[in-house]
């Protein structure tokens, strides 16, 4: 029986294409059958559409706070009986409404070695521009349980990315994402195994 994965996203998604590639390839036991986004046009909209996934976005904008979105969220993924829920750039806050509900089906990719450059506020190019300030021979990328804290829960895997010399943050997230593109379906090949 394959495995239901919802993916949650804020932006290209390219990290959700390489989960979505890995199912369709048969490398995971799994099928992507919902996208949840915290903003409109976003090019993993575009992605959920070329697949036929269901996709809605939950913009904090519309509901009082954060709890009441993620009580929305949960209402929204019932139908689908979500095996894992895989947080693939989603730059929101979840909260312990969704964490509890799921509790050991969140994972979340970080682009640094956890427990390096994370935790609130780190994200995207920050992430790789606090790398090269702190002048750390190298970077990498996790996979990690998402618990009530930001970036704290289990670390599942992770891939050491050499700091090159002369490295930008571009030119050393680009390499990082190179890597998250592998780890991830791999990852989620193993948590989608019986």
């Amino acid at each position: 029986m394959k495995k239901k994965i919802a993916i949650f996203a804020s932006g290209s998604g390219s990290d959700m294409q390489s989960v979505v590639d890995a199912t369709l390839s048969g490398q995971v036991n799994g099928e992507v059958v919902a996208l949840v986004t915290n903003k409109h046009d976003i090019f993993a909209i575009e992605r959920a559409k070329k697949h036929s996934i269901d996709f809605k976005t939950f913009s904090l904008s519309d509901y009082k706070n954060n709890e009441d979105r993620d009580l929305a969220i949960v209402e929204y993924l019932k139908p689908y009986n979500i095996d894992l829920i895989v947080l693939a750039g989603y730059l929101a806050i979840v909260t312990p409404i969704l964490v509890d509900k799921y509790e050991g089906r969140i994972i979340n990719i970080h682009p640094s070695l956890i427990p390096n450059h994370c935790g609130k506020g780190m994200y995207g190019i920050k992430v790789h521009k606090s790398v090269i300030e702190s002048g750390d021979s190298v970077s990498g990328c996790t996979v990690h349980y998402v618990d009530h804290g930001a970036d704290t829960g289990q670390i599942i895997k992770q891939v050491r990315v050499p700091v090159e010399e002369g490295d930008t943050p571009e030119s050393l997230q680009a390499r990082v994402l190179e890597q998250e593109h592998k780890l991830l379906p791999e990852v989620v090949a193993k948590l989608c195994e019986n």
